[in-house]
């Protein structure tokens, strides 16, 4: 019964690396379709989305029948715990990345505002949090993990930023409006991925050293410091 239960566990986490390469791939895109206004590209996105939406629930049910037939315990528990909980945050990743790719089909084609800011340092820190995070789930490894929840502040500073640059653009060109806020929607929608990826390297770190960390301002190792 354990070796069994065993091979159902590496199947899971085949599975939601899967999954994660997926929601990966489709914030990959996203960005890509913002950078170059691609509304082609972006329609692509939203139209796939019904994919990780699938393979979401398809993961819920496996961990929930591995529960039922197998009844795990201790470090087995967690890690299903924790798929279950990561299995979701993709889910939400995915989401978020149609979200920017249906704010990238509200402004293709439009003439593009003059604005004071850049989005390519928030898109690439949200973009390679992801992939630490994933990496860190490949790995079990709670080091690279602490490091992505340390990225996070990093971000939300960012799109804080982007506000108030927003808020004094819509005020000096108002006749943009629409467009502006749509700039302001992608900056959010690149912190919640930031959001996300914290949320799954937290989840590595309960996995590897059984210890929750969300809420705890001490997110580093003594040697961090």
């Amino acid at each position: 019964m354990k070796k069994h239960l065993q091979r159902e566990l590496e199947k899971l986490k085949k599975r939601i690396l899967s999954l994660g390469g997926m929601a990966e791939e489709s914030v990959r895109m996203a960005i890509q379709a913002f950078e170059t206004r691609d509304g082609d590209l972006a329609m692509k996105i939203i139209d796939s989305d019904r994919e990780i939406d699938e393979a979401e629930v398809e993961m819920e049910e496996e961990c929930l029948k591995i529960l039922a037939l197998h009844q795990p315990f201790a470090i087995d528990l967690r890690f299903i715990n924790a798929v279950i909980k990561i299995n979701n945050d993709l889910e939400r990743v995915g989401d978020e990345a149609v979200n920017i790719a249906e704010r990238v089909a509200n402004i293709a084609g439009k003439p593009p505002v003059e604005v004071p800011f850049e989005y390519n340092v928030m898109a690439e820190k949200s973009e390679a949090m992801l992939k630490s995070s994933l990496d860190a789930l490949v790995n079990l490894d709670a080091d690279l993990a602490y490091k992505v929840c340390l990225l996070d502040d990093e971000v939300d500073e960012i799109n804080r930023d982007i506000y108030d640059k927003v808020k004094a653009a819509i005020q000096e060109q108002p006749e943009r409006v629409g467009y502006l806020i749509n700039l302001l929607l992608i900056s959010r929608h690149l912190e919640r991925i930031a959001d996300h990826a914290t949320n799954i390297a937290e989840e590595v770190i309960y996995m590897v050293e059984g210890e929750i960390s969300r809420h705890r301002n001490d997110m580093f190792k003594p040697d961090d410091a």
